[in-house]
């Protein structure tokens, strides 16, 4: 048994080919489709907490995004489009149409919350809700990209710039890169809301320098074309049609501004959420209260 094997007890462990990229795979659970997507710097573990109650009402397909855990991690292109979130969403169609789910709900924190919406903007057809946890659009974050924004998510501009050099920084002392960056972004500034198996699987993608590679690659994506995809649909006056409930950690990442409720409902037509006692992490930090405001959603009672 693995140092992750254990958090998940009774779920299956499988590698899916998809969209020409293997995917490490959690499976489990009984119901309707539901898709589980992590964010950075993390993998499909912090799901552990949710998973277990989810999985009562859902079958959960819990994937490693590529370039991050243990599924594989192609290497970026000039453009940054192998790491784009419409890539990446994509990625989720074809390993839910290879399980043989063609509609499906799906919930993402962070850069999968990222995925989740734009997978709502370009294949609405697939999904039944979408759930996105602490996050507002790319593009809003960068329209407010000031001193504030730059100070306290400064990692939006550092993992963007040029390769090699937040590779080079980052490999220089992985762990203590990726322990600060977690602590930093909870409510406590620590590392006791996280189960230390859960740590130990985090720590290991930033000892992967194709993995750290990847991380970048995202974020170079969201700093060219995903904004550039967000900005089109913004001035196209496009909306997400598909049912949505924002979840964010009252104490979260980014600095004081407009309610998630009033900007998503700006970029979705029936929007849904509320704020949790939580950092960054909501899942690890606030699993009970994550879970209260999650699942009714999901299971269209709310």
């Amino acid at each position: 048994m693995t140092g992750s094997d254990d958090l998940f007890p009774g779920f299956a462990t499988e590698r899916r080919a998809a969209n020409g990229v293997e995917f490490h795979c959690r499976i489990g659970g009984d119901g309707p489709p539901l898709v589980l997507l992590h964010g950075y710097p993390q993998c499909h573990v912090m799901w552990h907490r949710l998973a277990p109650a989810l999985s009562e009402h859902f079958t959960l397909v819990i994937p490693d995004l590529r370039g991050y855990g243990d599924s594989d991690a192609p290497r970026g292109g000039g453009d940054h489009a192998a790491y784009s979130k419409r890539t990446m969403a994509s990625d989720v169609v074809a390993l839910m149409a290879g399980l043989g789910h063609e509609r499906f709900r799906i919930a993402g924190h962070d850069r999968g919350a990222r995925v989740a919406y734009r997978l709502a903007f370009d294949q609405p057809e697939r999904l039944e809700r979408v759930a996105v946890l602490d996050i507002l659009p790319t593009y809003e974050y960068w329209q407010r990209m000031n001193m504030a924004y730059g100070l306290s998510m400064y990692h939006w501009l550092f993992l963007a710039q040029p390769e090699p050099l937040p590779e080079m920084l980052i490999s220089g002392e992985p762990e203590r890169y990726l322990d600060h960056t977690i602590a930093s972004w909870t409510k406590a500034r620590d590392l006791s809301a996280f189960d230390p198996r859960a740590l130990d699987r985090y720590r290991r993608l930033f000892t992967d320098p194709a993995r750290v590679h990847a991380a970048c690659e995202d974020y170079r994506a969201g700093a060219g074309i995903d904004m550039e995809l967000d900005t089109a649909d913004v001035e196209a006056g496009r909306r997400i049609g598909v049912p949505l409930c924002a979840i964010w950690g009252g104490g979260g990442l980014a600095p004081a501004g407009p309610s998630p409720l009033e900007v998503w409902r700006r970029w979705a037509e029936d929007v849904d959420g509320t704020a949790v006692d939580s950092g960054h992490f909501v899942a690890e930090e606030a699993p009970e209260e994550t879970l209260a405001a999650l699942l009714p959603f999901l299971k269209g009672e709310c």
